[in-house]
């Protein structure tokens, strides 16, 4: 998985920064980063979803717009 990083190396440096920092803070900034990540999915969802919406919108003017020309041209 990781050239020259072996499991023992990766359990000590947690080891490590759990001592340094402490597990208070290691949940603190473990539920910040989680809250982050969920708002920035939240808004490429809400994005996306207003992306579609005025992309919706524009269908349904192109429609309308043929369906006038074409009353139009059906009553000449």
């Amino acid at each position: 998985m990781f050239s020259g990083i072996s499991p023992a190396s990766l359990i000590l440096i947690l080891l490590i920064v759990v001592l340094v920092f402490g597990t208070k803070k290691l949940k603190g900034l473990g539920s910040d980063v989680g809250g982050a990540i969920k708002g920035f999915r939240k808004a490429m969802t809400d994005e996306e979803k207003a992306e579609a919406a005025q992309i919706g919108g524009e269908d349904a003017n192109k429609d309308s717009a043929v369906k006038q020309s074409s009353d139009t041209s059906s009553q000449r």
